[in-house]
């Protein structure tokens, strides 16, 4: 089972960076915006993780909340985040659990050959835990500022 627009979205609880653990019960309250990324430390991922990065104050006026999640283990991404210079949490899916439950595992082609994995994807959950929006097969540039309008639209609508 998936999400989907206007249902609520499962609780779940998670391990990320800065030796944290994130429950969507805990952030009730508060718009939540969920991305999925392919792999830490690749070009389209960096500079989507560098967009969300340079847009976080005005997620934070909008009284939005990010996560970028993947299926790297949390030392890649305390070192993506890093290096980076993200001033937001990572969420390691080593066991796919949040990737299943949002149906972000595809067959994708890389060289002529077929692999299972992350399509890129943004979710934004409205502060009771409903999915508001949600953006699939994402291409990077021009996303963030999408998410960001959606993000303080709904803001303003609550």
């Amino acid at each position: 089972m998936s999400v989907s627009i206007g249902q609520p979205v499962p609780d779940f609880t998670a391990q990320a960076t800065s030796d944290t653990t994130v429950s969507l019960s805990e952030l009730r309250g508060r718009q939540v915006v969920i991305y999925f990324y392919p792999k830490d430390s690749t070009p389209g991922c960096t500079t989507e993780g560098g967009d969300f990065r340079d847009h976080m104050a005005d997620f934070a006026a909008a009284d939005t909340v990010v996560f970028g999640v993947s299926r790297d283990g949390l030392r890649a991404h305390e070192n993506f985040k890093a290096k980076q210079g993200f001033n937001f949490e990572l969420i390691s899916d080593k066991d796919e659990a949040l990737c299943q439950l949002f149906d972000v595992i595809k067959l994708k082609k890389m060289y002529g050959k077929e692999h299972l994995g992350v399509e890129r994807s943004t979710f934004l959950i409205d502060r009771e835990g409903t999915l508001a929006r949600e953006w699939r097969k994402v291409k990077v540039p021009g996303h963030v500022e999408e998410v960001l309008a959606a993000a303080q639209e709904l803001n303003a609508a609550s």
